[in-house]
């Protein structure tokens, strides 16, 4: 067998964690298997559906380099396809007009429910004969209701295992407005068979609609896929995640400084679990290891500190260059200018970064010194006297070292001697302090392994100066 899968969001809205999750489970599928993995975007909500949006589907797939196999395709162009295959169920009597209103079907169901009952379309439209219903379709509005047989439906769920639905218990149910107007449950079956789809991988929000699906693929003759329903995504209590979580789009994440790399990790293991158990895993071992056989039933728990955590573990270990690319639209204008000197800041600051967003407040002081006053500079209530004493005999040492060998090697050999002589906390403290303005930085070596002989120097001269005011 050949695999097809599909990705199939709507363009209402920005791709979420749960959409982008279905598709990386698709993804992974296809490339495990040697498949092809497909794109179709449904938009006949004509009013909620817009441009911007299908085109941000676009860019966070590519982001994500979540790549498909063929060009998308997209409802909206397949309207006389729906409405070959609308016009057939309804020759064949697998389909009916229905003229009943609004307020009749309401009245229905609060009967229905008055009884006991669950509510149900009672199927008043469904004895009318073809010529009848085609003469009141001429001067009355109607929707398109299928005829759902009166049979149980069982498919092997490759998730959930055997599962079965009594169909008729869903009453007729609609599936197009009218025959230009095609619903989700119709439109998907017919896109499924044309785009030769051999599973539908999906949440388990959908497995409702399986059955109905089914029996619609019955009724026009179409192939039925292999289904795969994934478990839903829960919070750390263990129950449905909060709707603020769900609909969080991939946006917020991409610009708040997340790396697709870590949202694909955090994704996969929402469900799935590799071979072996472990809280890292690369793309590439994804693809060898992914299984449809792996995905749990339970739901995976959404713990938002264990993706930063692996945020900022990607940000430790991805080769610089990848993480410059994906630093750049966070930086000032003006930094894009100083690559290699971004690069050396990021070498330092990468270990204290969870988020590419925290790279410039935590680098600025290497562009800027901040204000600060002359009591940070003192180790442990130091007098300001013996703080300047330990900053020109720090001084007078790097003034020694040339230009060219002015690195982290050189400098820790020449400056550590001087701590350790009059005291660590005395000598590099105020050190630090002078080059960072901050009491939280990388050491005091880092920093004039960055700034460079000529910039160390400059502030170790301002920091003395604020000794002496």
């Amino acid at each position: 067998m050949v695999v097809r899968v599909r990705f199939a969001p709507s363009p209402t809205g920005s791709l979420h964690l749960g959409t982008v999750r279905t598709a990386l489970f698709n993804w992974l599928f296809a490339r495990h298997e040697g498949g092809k993995f497909l794109l179709r975007i449904e938009d006949t909500d004509t009013t909620r559906s817009k441009k911007e949006y299908e085109e941000g589907i676009f860019k966070s797939l590519e982001w994500l380099g979540l790549d498909w196999d063929e060009k998308e395709v997209r409802q909206s162009d397949r309207i006389a396809v729906y409405r070959k295959f609308l016009q057939k169920l309804i020759d064949e009597r697998k389909a009916y007009y229905c003229f009943c209103t609004e307020e009749e079907l309401e009245a229905e169901q609060q009967a229905q429910l008055s009884q006991g009952l669950s509510p149900k379309y009672s199927g008043r439209c469904r004895a009318l004969s073809s010529e009848a219903a085609e003469e009141k379709h001429a001067t009355m509005p109607a929707v398109i209701r299928f005829r759902v047989p009166d049979k149980k439906i069982a498919f092997t769920d490759l998730v959930r295992g055997k599962t079965e639905f009594n169909v008729a218990l869903s009453g007729d149910f609609i599936i197009a407005k009218s025959l230009t107007e095609p619903l989700y449950n119709f439109a998907v079956v017919v896109d499924d068979e044309e785009m030769e789809i051999s599973h539908v991988i999906r949440g388990e929000d959908h497995l409702s609609n399986t059955p109905k699906q089914i029996a619609l693929q019955e009724a026009l003759g179409f192939k039925i896929p292999h289904y795969a329903h994934l478990p839903l995504i829960l919070g750390l209590d263990k129950k449905k995640l909060s709707k603020r979580f769900v609909s969080t789009s991939i946006d917020t994440y991409r610009n708040g400084g997340y790396l697709p790399e870590s949202i694909l990790n955090f994704l996969v293991l929402l469900g799935w679990h590799p071979l072996v158990d472990r809280e890292v895993i690369s793309i590439a071992e994804m693809v060898k290891e992914f299984e449809i056989k792996r995905v749990q039933k339970s739901g995976g728990v959404f713990n938002e500190e264990k993706l930063n955590w692996l945020n900022g573990y990607y940000i430790k270990h991805l080769p610089i260059e990848n993480l410059i690319h994906h630093l750049a639209p966070f930086l000032p204008p003006e930094w894009l200018y100083k690559k290699a000197f971004v690069k050396k800041v990021l070498k330092v600051e990468r270990e204290r970064m969870r988020t590419l967003s925290d790279f410039v407040s935590l680098a600025k002081m290497f562009f800027e010194l901040p204000s600060y006053t002359g009591a940070l500079l003192a180790w442990k209530g130091s007098e300001p006297a013996k703080t300047a004493e330990m900053m020109r005999g720090a001084r007078d040492i790097l003034q020694d070292v040339p230009e060219h060998d002015f690195s982290k090697e050189k400098l820790t050999a020449v400056l550590m001697p001087f701590a350790e002589a009059k005291g660590r906390g005395d000598v590099l403290w105020p050190l630090r302090v002078a080059l960072s303005g901050s009491e939280a930085s990388p050491g005091p070596v880092e920093l004039l392994d960055i700034l460079g002989k000529d910039e160390s120097l400059r502030r170790i001269d301002q920091a003395l100066l604020k000794l002496t005011v």
